[in-house]
């Protein structure tokens, strides 16, 4: 069962696993860019959502239905993930993604990001 209170910031998502069938109820930090929801995860279960293969996601106490871009090129990525890091420094840290004095993102650290698996996801929901 999917929390319907689990936080302004985070939305759950639905993953089926490719492989197993099994059904994944994952909370991860979202920032919002218009009508989208952006998320970034390096974890595994990132390789289950694809392009054109609409989720389940529980946003804001409500299960919707979204659609799905995915990226995993590291243009897409490293913008994707400047606009949640700037958004949301939590997400920034929790990917090891730092700033310098003047508040820029670290680009090696975005890189490093990209490098070591990170995969960014544009949720459109209905």
């Amino acid at each position: 069962m999917i929390s319907k209170g689990i936080g302004k910031r985070l939305v759950t998502i639905r993953v089926v696993g490719r492989k197993s069938g099994r059904r994944f109820d994952v909370p991860v930090a979202y920032t919002r860019e218009g009508d989208h929801l952006l998320v970034g995860t390096p974890f595994g279960w990132g390789r289950n959502l694809r392009t054109g293969e609409p989720v389940d996601i529980w946003l804001e106490g409500k299960l919707r239905r979204a659609d799905v871009e995915a990226f995993s090129d590291e243009p897409h990525v490293v913008e994707l993930y400047t606009t949640m890091c700037q958004d949301n420094h939590h997400f920034a840290q929790f990917n090891k993604i730092g700033f310098d004095g003047d508040g820029n993102l670290n680009a090696n650290d975005l890189h490093e990001a990209w490098a070591a698996g990170a995969r960014a996801f544009r949720l459109t929901p209905h």
